[in-house]
């Protein structure tokens, strides 16, 4: 068996012929006048064995080739997707006959000539010409061992999208999911900022942040974590109506739906609460829908989705109740905590009510929530941005989009109060300490805030998450481009 090394010193010694026959085997442009799509497009009435007049120039990555003596075949694929070339003698230069030995799988060719359709029904350029524009020296994995590790996969994505044309299409669909989002919101009037990557302090999301250091400002940075307290400042600045769509980086855990480096869109909406957030959200889903699928219907690994229904929106509280027949308002904090004990989860400091009855949730309901659903009115305890429930004690006007039973959104009637918002933040931070934590108060955010912040609503929707879903794939690594990976020892 031919071993990759080999392989590779095969392809080098045709890199030399080239280059003794004349012939720069890396030039500097071809313009090509097709892409293969708009020939099978514009072409695809032709008959089996019709030959036309039309000329067309086209390039891209060779794929497989076969040689019958003066008949041969190349599949050159493109961003649009694939067109044979054929070579047949009378037809091909002698100079493409002499070259066509010297090409591998995975090599840049371009070639030019007339557009048929060979007698087995294939539409090809019949070659006048063919040029190299790019030589490999690598073997194409399927000529050694395929791409059938699924690590080997993520770290070599050229590879992966060379030749699994569905992990393109994935790619190129999250292109038009990212766009639809951006659409929606500029529809409505809401302008596209950029935050900090870098921050002097980290905020907006209780999660243990990236540190690095400034060599310059001689001080520690961090990565962000979440946008929320810069989007906020902006909307103190009266920009009603803010997002961004950008990286967030947590470093935690790594699982199918969770990555360090993830991308969020979070938007704030003056003059605006929650229930705005709830139908801005179903907006959202609906139109990146239709811009991958054409409609609002989608299956995810089996299971049938309609974003057009109106979503159910389901308190906290009736949820547990709904699914696990239990009336948190008659259940002691210790009868809570013996309930989530026997799904295997465990609470570590299981002090405040509120955090139990949503660790609670978390255990018996969470996974029920398949269909599209706002979950609403959390216990106050839960976050210490939000404003509360204005007819509810004890809640908080939030809510967070479940479908599959994933968390998809996070929203809250955002806290405008600067007195409270201060005292909430340092209670957290002082209940941090306490347990080892670090979490900074930004002292800077308060004091914008006490110039006034309009009744606003928030959302954050993990795109990431968004793409797994609507593309029906199976781990957040199957829609980012290199999800990060331990290095190999």
């Amino acid at each position: 068996m031919t071993t990759y090394e080999e392989l590779r010193e095969s392809k080098i010694a045709k890199l030399k012929s080239i280059r003794e026959k004349g012939i720069n085997p890396f030039p500097y442009q071809y313009i090509r006048t097709h892409l293969a799509r708009e020939i099978h497009e514009k072409f695809n009435s032709l008959q089996n064995g019709e030959e036309t007049h039309n000329t067309a120039k086209v390039c891209g990555k060779v794929m497989s080739l076969r040689g019958f003596g003066k008949l041969a075949f190349m599949d050159v694929h493109d961003d649009s997707g694939k067109i044979q070339v054929q070579l047949k003698q009378g037809n091909t230069s002698d100079k493409a006959f002499e070259l066509f030995p010297l090409l591998d799988s995975g090599d840049y060719v371009a070639a030019e000539g007339k557009i048929i359709r060979t007698q087995r029904g294939e539409l090809s350029v019949l070659a006048e010409n063919i040029h190299i524009l790019s030589k490999s020296i690598a073997p194409m994995p399927d000529k050694w061992h395929g791409v059938t590790d699924i690590e080997a996969r993520y770290r070599q994505r050229h590879l992966d999208l060379a030749i699994n044309p569905d992990v393109k299409k994935v790619f190129v669909n999250r292109a038009k999911i990212i766009q639809a989002v951006r659409t929606v919101l500029n529809n409505q009037g809401f302008v596209e900022v950029e935050i900090p990557t870098l921050q002097p302090l980290y905020g907006g999301a209780n999660a243990r942040p990236f540190i690095t250091h400034s060599n310059a400002l001689d001080q520690d940075l961090y990565l962000n974590i979440a946008p929320e307290l810069y989007l906020k400042r902006l909307t103190m600045g009266n920009m009603e109506k803010v997002y961004t769509i950008g990286k967030n980086f947590r470093n935690e855990d790594i699982d199918k739906t969770h990555n360090p480096e993830f991308t969020t869109m979070e938007c704030y909406w003056a003059y605006a609460d929650y229930n705005d957030m709830m139908e801005l959200t179903e907006e959202m889903y609906r139109e990146a829908c239709i811009a991958v699928h054409g409609n609002e219907t989608f299956t995810y690994q089996g299971k049938e989705f309609d974003l057009g229904q109106k979503w159910e929106r389901l308190p906290m509280k009736k949820a547990i109740k709904k699914y696990a027949d239990l009336d948190v308002e008659h259940l002691t904090d210790q009868q809570m905590l013996d309930i989530i004990a026997k799904t295997g989860k465990k609470m570590e400091n299981p002090k405040l009510r509120g955090l139990i009855i949503n660790e609670l949730f978390e255990a018996v309901a969470e996974h029920h929530l398949i269909q599209p659903t706002h979950l609403m009115d959390h216990p106050y305890e839960t976050t210490p941005l939000c404003k509360e429930h204005r007819t509810q004690k004890g809640l908080i006007e939030r809510f967070e989009s479940f479908i599959n039973g994933w968390e998809m959104s996070n929203a809250y009637s955002e806290l405008n109060d600067p007195i409270k918002q201060r005292e909430l933040l340092e209670k957290q931070a002082k209940e941090g300490r306490a347990k080892g934590e670090e979490m900074p108060v930004d002292d800077d955010f308060l004091r914008a805030l006490e110039y006034g912040m309009p009744p606003t609503g928030g959302l954050g929707v993990g795109i990431d998450r968004m793409c797994m879903l609507l593309l029906d794939q199976p781990t957040i690594r199957d829609v980012l481009l290199f999800p990060q990976m331990r290095n190999l020892k």
